[in-house]
């Protein structure tokens, strides 16, 4: 059995962001929001995290479903949450992030081996288009070079 349980993951992370670095930072949540993780219901699309003035770390646009059972205690699906990250963490991040180009991604969110919801956070740098383009060329060269080698060239 893993190490942890993944509870979603952000496709678009690796296609639109050429990760450099990927931390683990623990996520500030309420009863419902945990609860409505076990029925994996999140999207992480749309995420992203960024710093607040007072040296702090938040994530914005997470969708967290609304879970139906919590009544009055629900909680505001895209709320802004709180990560906990180490203040050595931060101020790595901050000297990152102020060299410019550089964005914090979600890239999945899991229950660690304790049971907490931990989030990878990846410190990436925005692709172009050409740079997808080159990447999808590369991808289909080796798919073709590796049938040539088997002898079953479809291509070519």
């Amino acid at each position: 059995m893993s190490k942890y349980r993944e509870i979603g993951y952000n496709r678009r992370a690796n296609y639109d962001y050429e990760i450099l670095e990927k931390v683990e930072a623990g996520i500030v949540l309420l009863g419902s929001e945990v609860k409505s993780l076990r029925q994996h219901r999140v999207n992480l699309s749309d995420a992203y995290a960024g710093l607040s003035r007072n040296g702090e770390v938040f994530l914005y646009k997470m969708h967290i479903a609304e879970y139906a059972m919590a009544n009055r205690r629900n909680h505001d699906p895209l709320r802004t949450r709180k990560l906990l990250l180490r203040k050595k963490q931060i101020l790595k991040l901050i000297g990152q992030l102020k060299k410019g180009g550089f964005t914090l991604v979600p890239i999945n969110i899991y229950f660690n081996e304790k049971g907490f919801v931990k989030i990878s956070l990846g410190l990436g740098k925005g692709k172009t288009n050409f740079d997808k383009r080159e990447k999808i060329k590369e991808r289909e060269w080796n798919r073709d070079k590796s049938r040539l080698m088997k002898g079953k060239s479809t291509r070519l």
